[in-house]
């Protein structure tokens, strides 16, 4: 019997298995379309998938910093579009990230990895702008297993983002899973100053 994949392998399974039309339409939103440059992170990017559905939002010029500790399954896709897709192998909860003043970071099935988000959100702040967003990609769940060692159920992930400070926390779509009984929900936080919000 062969042993199941490692929960990097398993999560690069899932994106594979989930078509670039899937990813773009559970992330897709308002908030990520702009009509001047915007400069991304895609944190824990595995096969690029999530990248490039973010890319299909975002205007020409922009930047997307493709960020992963195994960069080597980096997939690189064709895009219509003229913008920039940078990959970076490092581990993004360890390291200091080489850039800063983004308009916005994607983690898509990345954030179940971090063990102490608090403190990982509190470090992420000073890579944003304000007004940026965490766009995040999650299992629904509040169960651990091998693959998902630290999940974030939507609920969770409300309350974790609230006390760290970002508002508001929405929840975008939801899509059963390929391999877990819970489904798969995006997210959108916004990084608003206190006094601009309703």
């Amino acid at each position: 019997m062969r042993n199941p994949p490692g929960s990097y392998q398993l999560v690069a399974l899932q994106k594979i298995q989930m078509t670039l039309q899937d990813a773009i339409t559970l992330i897709k939103n308002k908030n990520i379309v702009s009509e001047k440059e915007n400069t991304w992170a895609d944190l824990g990017c595995g096969s690029g998938l999530f990248t490039y559905a973010l890319a299909s939002f975002l205007n020409q010029g922009s930047l997307i910093y493709a960020v992963d500790k195994n960069i080597a399954s980096f997939k690189s896709l064709s895009s219509s579009k003229s913008l920039t897709i940078k990959p970076i192998e490092l581990d993004f909860e360890k390291s200091i990230l080489p850039f800063s003043n983004l308009d916005g970071i994607i983690m898509a099935n990345s954030l179940h990895f971090v063990k102490d988000k608090s403190i990982f959100l509190e470090k992420m702040k000073s890579y944003l702008k304000i007004n940026s967003c965490f766009l995040i990609v999650e299992y629904d769940t509040e169960f651990p297993n091998r693959w998902v060692p630290y999940p974030v159920s939507f609920l969770n992930l409300r309350e974790l983002f609230s006390n760290a400070g970002f508002a508001p926390v929405i929840k975008l779509n939801e899509k059963p899973s390929l391999f877990n009984r819970a489904n798969l929900y995006s997210a959108i936080i916004i990084n608003q100053p206190v006094n601009e919000r309703n």
